[in-house]
């Protein structure tokens, strides 16, 4: 077990509602110039959920399970920056109301939590229910790893994940590595400790050369060369774990939204491909 300081850590309850998709224009256009219709983000999505397939969907950015946010900026801005991955999250109005949620994601520009539920708590909920989570784990340490720095993080999920020290670095199991030169939208970011930073998929050859063609909702996957410290930025040795938060897009610079978990500048962080590391197993989220 990794030492932390999880025994400091503050629990606070941050509360947003079931969002309702929006639509701007009705039409999407592509890398390709291609003007599309589908679904985008928003709302309760019944048949996407963590550990499913990131690619193929005919939509655009699609979050899984249920979308959420807080119609007053500021306190959306707390429910975003408070709420971890791992988090419990509990409906507190309505229909499904008692019933206990999961926090798998953020979603930036949208500003979304996104909380998986069980198929028939979904069918339960509608659009404006309330959902309290229980954030805990801002402030987040490994204390022998001070080059290393957690983000949205529940201490919970990084138990699960299966880190561990070796040879004075902490080893990572990740679904996939991420070159560089995929990344795309969440560049520039004065924060990372919110939203998500987009792999490319624009050039599908490329994508698979990089077997990155079958990632899942959920899986954990490294970003070499980039960090999350104060934003997210290219440099040389650094390193970035996250969660694959949202589905894959056809607008220019855009792709699967990954969370960051982790990061580092200093070859603290080893990530090791193993087949499987994905949320949904490491919270008992799927059968």
């Amino acid at each position: 077990m990794l030492r932390t300081n999880k025994d400091r850590l503050v629990m606070v309850s941050v509360m947003g509602q079931v969002s309702a998709p929006g639509v701007r224009a009705p039409y999407r256009v592509g890398y390709d110039g291609v003007a599309r219709v589908g679904p985008g983000t928003g709302g309760i999505t019944y048949n996407v959920r963590v550990g499913d397939p990131a690619l193929g969907w005919a939509g655009d950015h699609v979050e899984p399970g249920v979308s959420s946010k807080d119609s007053d900026e500021s306190a959306n801005g707390g429910y975003n920056t408070l709420s971890c991955v791992g988090n419990r999250a509990y409906v507190v109005s309505g229909e499904a109301k008692g019933s206990v949620g999961v926090v798998t994601g953020k979603h930036g520009g949208i500003e979304h939590v996104l909380i998986d539920f069980a198929p028939e708590v979904l069918e339960k909920m509608v659009i404006g229910d309330k959902i309290q989570v229980r954030a805990y784990g801002l402030g987040l340490e490994l204390l022998d790893f001070p080059g290393v720095k957690a983000m949205s993080l529940d201490p919970g999920l990084l138990d699960r994940m299966g880190a561990e020290a070796a040879r004075g670095k902490l080893r990572v199991p990740v679904a996939a590595i991420v070159p560089p030169e995929f990344m795309g939208s969440g560049l520039g970011s004065q924060t990372a400790e919110r939203g998500d930073y987009d792999i490319t998929t624009q050039d599908r050859a490329a994508l698979k050369e990089a077997g990155l063609d079958d990632i899942h909702l959920g899986d954990i996957v490294a970003i070499r060369d980039h960090s999350s410290f104060y934003g997210r930025s290219y440099q040389r040795g650094a390193m970035i774990i996250g969660v694959v938060v949202h589905c894959d897009s056809n607008i220019s610079g855009h792709g699967p939204g990954v969370t960051s978990l982790l990061t580092s500048k200093d070859g603290s962080i080893e990530p090791v491909v193993v087949p499987g590391s994905n949320i949904a197993k490491y919270l008992g989220l799927r059968a």
